[in-house]
C-alpha cells in the first residue's frame, strides 16, 4: 500500500473506532435521560442517576465534534492527495493554500462553537464551519456519487455533519427554553442523524470496496481499455471511483 492509501484509511478508522462508539454511548445516555425525566413527571422515583443528563450533554457534544472533524478529514484527504499527485504545488499553489487555510478555519470554528456561550458568536461559528464543509465539498477531488445522490456517502455524510453542527448551536437553547420545542427539535433532527449514520456504515463499506488501491488502478484501467478495444463496453467505470 502506498502512503495516499494509508491517508485514506483515516476517515474510516476515526469513525469505527471513535464516532460509531460514541454514538452508542450518546443514544443509551438519551435513553437514560428520557426515562428519568419521564418517571419524576409521573412522580415516581427512579433510580436512574440525576448525572445521566449533564453525561448525555457532554459526551453529545464531543460527538458533534467528532463528525464534523472526521468529515473535514475525509473531505481534507481526497482533495490534497490528488492536488498533490497533480503538482499542485508548482501549477496551482494559491489553491492549495487556500484550501489549507479553509481547512484550519473550519476546524477552529467547530472549537469555538462548542466552547462559546454567546448566542450571536455560536451562530456565527456555526455558520463558518456549514460554509467550511461545504466549500470543501465542492471541489473537484471530491467523490459524491452524483449518480446516485440518494445512496450517496458525501451526501449522507454532510447532512448528518450539518445536523451536529446545529445540534451544538443548540444547545443550551434547549435548557432555556421552558416551551420544550427546542428539546423536540433536538429529538427529532438527532432521530434523523442517527439513521444517516447507519446509512453511513453501509456506503462508506461500499466505497472502500469500490475504490481501488493505487497499485490497482493502472491495472483495472489497462482492463478497461482492453475490453472496450475487442468489444462495446459493458463495463461500468462510476464516476470518481477510478480517480
Amino acid at each position: 500500500m502506498a502512503l495516499n492509501d494509508w491517508f485514506m484509511l483515516i476517515h474510516p478508522t476515526i469513525a469505527i473506532v471513535i464516532v460509531f462508539p460514541t454514538l452508542g454511548i450518546v443514544l443509551y445516555q438519551a435513553w437514560l435521560t428520557r426515562s428519568r425525566r419521564l418517571a419524576l413527571k409521573e412522580g415516581q422515583k427512579s433510580a436512574i442517576p440525576a448525572t445521566s443528563g449533564a453525561e448525555h450533554v457532554r459526551i453529545g457534544r464531543f460527538l458533534s465534534m467528532a463528525v464534523v472533524i472526521v468529515t473535514l478529514i475525509g473531505l481534507a484527504d481526497p482533495i490534497f492527495s490528488k492536488m498533490l499527485m497533480n503538482d499542485a504545488l508548482q501549477k496551482t499553489p494559491f489553491r492549495l493554500a487556500s484550501l489549507a487555510l479553509i481547512v484550519i478555519l473550519t476546524g477552529v470554528s467547530v472549537v469555538f462553537l462548542d466552547r462559546t456561550n454567546r448566542r450571536i458568536w455560536r451562530g456565527t461559528f456555526a455558520i463558518l464551519t456549514g460554509m467550511g464543509l461545504g466549500i470543501l465539498g465542492l471541489q473537484p477531488e471530491i467523490y459524491r456519487r452524483d449518480f446516485e445522490w440518494y445512496a450517496s456517502h458525501y451526501y449522507f455524510g454532510m447532512m448528518a455533519a450539518m445536523l451536529m453542527i446545529f445540534s451544538l448551536t443548540i444547545v443550551q437553547e434547549i435548557y432555556r427554553d421552558r416551551t420544550q420545542r427546542w428539546r423536540k427539535v433536538h429529538i427529532i433532527l438527532n432521530s434523523i442523524a442517527t439513521l444517516l449514520f447507519f446509512a453511513q456504515g453501509f456506503t462508506g463499506s461500499r466505497d472502500l470496496l469500490e475504490i481501488p488501491l493505487s497499485w490497482q488502478k493502472p491495472h483495472i484501467q489497462q482492463l478497461f481499455k482492453q475490453s472496450c478495444q475487442t468489444k462495446p463496453c459493458t463495463i461500468e467505470v462510476k464516476p470518481g471511483v477510478m480517480n
